[in-house]
């Protein structure tokens, strides 16, 4: 039932002529209610504040774009493999897509997989729907590259389709380069926290991860060193920074990846399982340099 009329005409109302002015405002709104508010809440305008219609229509254009961008990079190569389709089953895995939603985002990889699929538009229609929420965008960002870069290095056509995601989504190349390498050095943090957890493989796992690492590192050992730099670039920052940029850093990215806000701003909760990881790394980044830097 529509009552948002009422509500608003009655406020009105009273405030230009009190008691008269809010019965008044109260039938106004009743009419509207009635009337006009179907196809008032078909249009937009205030009813994506109101509505949670609007929110379910900005979380299927978000996991549409996010997978159709994703099919669409996967066809840069000029073939999607039997790896590129494993990927995208697992990153819905680590969403919990099941059901309808899953086969929507099946269909839309699919459709991004076209050679005419049209990603700039389809990429302004959901800026268009996050209302341009900068840290939204970046968080789709984020799990693109992310299930882009998955047990491969990007080739170049590869690389060149995310500078187009982010450039039309309003993020510099150097905004790119950043995430990219901010992905590239939590992977590395991963792992070798995961080698420590299991010590009795560690030579033989660790060598298998190594391969797999976006480092520059060759098969050299993941030193002390190399860790701290990385947790520099987890939080955005280099490594000549103070303890007050430290600090300052780490409750930037906190904010911009905490759950709470994200939900609050649209993002699907189906993505937030990642956003959740990626504080994790935050975390232990920070807590890393706080060891280090004795604060």
């Amino acid at each position: 039932m529509q009552v948002w009329g009422k509500v608003v005409g009655t406020l009105f109302g009273f405030m230009f002529g009190r008691v008269t002015g809010a019965l008044l405002g109260l039938v106004v709104g009743h009419i509207f209610d009635t009337t006009y508010s179907k196809d008032f809440s078909e249009k937009g305008g205030f009813s994506r504040f109101f509505s949670s219609s609007s929110e379910i229509q900005q979380q299927a254009v978000f996991f549409h774009s996010l997978f159709s961008a994703l099919g669409h990079i996967a066809k840069a190569d000029g073939k999607v493999t039997e790896q590129d389709i494993k990927i995208a089953s697992a990153l819905m895995d680590q969403m919990n897509l099941a059901g309808d939603v899953r086969s929507e985002a099946q269909q839309a990889f699919r459709d991004g997989k076209q050679r005419d699929f049209a990603l700039t538009e389809m990429l302004k229609e959901f800026k268009e729907q996050c209302h341009a929420r900068r840290d939204v965008m970046q968080i789709f960002l984020e799990i693109l590259i992310q299930a882009a870069c998955a047990n491969q290095r990007l080739s170049t056509p590869q690389y060149n389709i995310l500078l187009n995601v982010a450039k039309t989504l309003g993020f510099k190349k150097e905004e790119m380069i950043f995430l990219l390498h901010g992905f590239e050095a939590e992977q590395r943090f991963r792992q070798s926290s995961s080698r420590a957890k299991t010590s009795s493989n560690k030579h033989h796992s660790g060598q298998g991860q190594r391969k797999r690492a976006y480092a520059n590192h060759g098969n050299e050992p993941y030193s002390a060193s190399a860790k701290l730099n990385d947790a520099f670039k987890i939080l955005g920052i280099a490594s000549t920074n103070d303890v007050k940029r430290i600090k300052k850093a780490y409750r930037k990215q906190m904010s911009l990846h905490h759950p709470d806000k994200l939900v609050s701003k649209g993002l699907p909760e189906q993505a937030l399982l990642l956003s959740k990881k990626k504080t994790q790394d935050i975390q232990a980044a920070y807590e890393l340099l706080r060891q280090s830097k004795k604060f």
